[in-house]
């Protein structure tokens, strides 16, 4: 039992090494730490070695691509200011800034769910732009018709699927960012031409009013796209016109009963440029099914 948990070490540290070429000084420290005595104690066991690992794993983010080909990113726990400070350009009253902490991570979708995957789970597709081609986002697609969506998606048996929560699109928007959009501010609110949402998003300034397939655009430091435009996306949580009472651990916020509205978030291919920053909030009814509405998925593998 000893050689193999020596064995498990090696492998560790070995792994650590690898990888600390891409860290920063704090975390080389804790690697070098990890490596002889994984939680600082004396103590080098198998558990604490696992432990090690998945401290290790986090550290990197990991890839993870289902059987329609759905490909997902693993969104590290962490903390973030959700919502927008008063001088941002283009900000609306109800994207009041609190602190939200993601105590565990979550794998979310890096495109928007396209014609192509909708059609082979539910066998036909409602786009109004469907000559857009297979790759482009699904629209028409109402929230309730995304609950049906997602329960054949869980029926194969790969793991849990469900929308969004809005602090988790949020969290995973910014990417680490704080400004506007994940890759800095906007300069203008309306149509105009935006450098920054222009390499990001497809919005009214640059869609030729259709959308477009996906992945086009640049993806923000996590690796996914469209989050800045394309398709607006809906969430899983009910809408409130404010943060108050809002959970701050990431979760849903759910209404008993359900209430009238859903929220959503991005923009999308006809919206201005202030709809498409990471804080802009959406209401819809959930039985609303719109041409530039559709939306990705979270993702949480079988234990």
């Amino acid at each position: 039992m000893k050689g193999k948990i020596f064995s498990l070490i090696c492998l560790i540290a070995l792994f650590m090494s690898i990888q600390a070429s891409a860290l920063t000084t704090e975390e080389a420290v804790l690697i070098e730490r990890l490596k002889y005595d994984p939680d600082g104690d004396g103590k080098v066991g198998l558990e604490v070695a696992v432990n090690a690992l998945q401290i290790v794993a986090g550290i990197k983010q990991a890839d993870y691509t289902n059987s329609l080909g759905m490909s997902f990113k693993q969104i590290p726990a962490g903390t973030f200011m959700m919502g927008s400070p008063t001088d941002e350009l283009g900000r609306i009253s109800n994207e009041t800034l609190h602190q939200v902490t993601l105590s565990k991570s979550f794998y979310i979708q890096t495109t928007e769910v396209t014609q192509a995957q909708w059609e082979t789970v539910m066998g036909s597709n409602p786009s109004y732009f469907a000559a857009c081609g297979s790759n482009c986002p699904v629209e028409k697609v109402s929230w309730d018709d995304i609950q049906l969506f997602i329960v054949e998606m869980n029926n194969r048996g790969e793991g849990t699927y469900r929308l969004p929560t809005e602090a988790e699109w949020e969290y995973a928007a910014r990417a680490g960012s704080t400004t506007a959009l994940a890759n800095g501010n906007i300069t203008e609110t309306a149509c105009e031409a935006d450098a920054n949402l222009d390499a990001m998003g497809w919005y009214c300034g640059n869609s030729d009013s259709t959308k477009h397939p996906v992945a086009q655009k640049k993806p923000n430091a996590w690796g996914l796209f469209d989050m800045h435009g394309n398709v607006v996306e809906w969430l899983e949580d009910d809408w409130h016109d404010n943060y108050t009472d809002s959970p701050t651990d990431g979760s849903s916020w759910v209404d008993v009963p359900r209430a009238s509205f859903r929220a959503a978030r991005s923009g999308s291919w006809r919206d201005n440029a202030m709809h498409c920053r990471s804080a802009n909030r959406h209401r819809l009814e959930p039985s609303r099914r719109d041409t530039d509405v559709g939306f990705r998925l979270v993702f949480f593998p079988d234990q």
